[in-house]
């Protein structure tokens, strides 16, 4: 569905049918005095959106925290990405797994060729 900014994330939801006035995030995870609940304007700074265009990995397991920032002034979505099927935590979650990357046959070539475009 399309999130208020504009871009396409599947923890999005909203209904306005027949007088209802929902929208939310499914995939925010509140805890009561640290973090904040979800709000709209969020969607502006989230990164989920292009995670998961950048990563169609079905282990992908995303996990969304907002925490205030200095004098409780500002909000800062926080993503945090871990792989299923390993249990570890994932470092860059556009790339994905690095032991899921390494079991899919091609996918070092395709990183080389990367490397060498850097390089270049």
């Amino acid at each position: 569905m399309r999130t208020p900014a504009g871009k396409e994330c599947r923890f999005y939801y909203q209904d306005y049918n027949r007088g209802r006035d929902i929208q939310e995030c499914r995939l925010v995870t509140v805890i009561p005095g640290k973090t904040l609940p979800w709000r709209a304007k969020d969607c502006d700074k989230c990164s989920v959106p292009d995670i998961l265009n950048a990563n169609a990995s079905a282990d992908l397991e995303l996990d969304l925290k907002i925490y205030p920032q200095l004098f409780g002034l500002g909000r800062k979505p926080v993503v945090r990405a871990s792989c299923r099927r390993h249990r570890v935590e994932i470092k860059d979650p556009y790339v994905g797994c690095p032991q899921c990357n390494t079991e899919r046959p091609g996918l070092e070539r395709f990183f080389e060729a990367l490397e060498q475009d850097e390089h270049e």
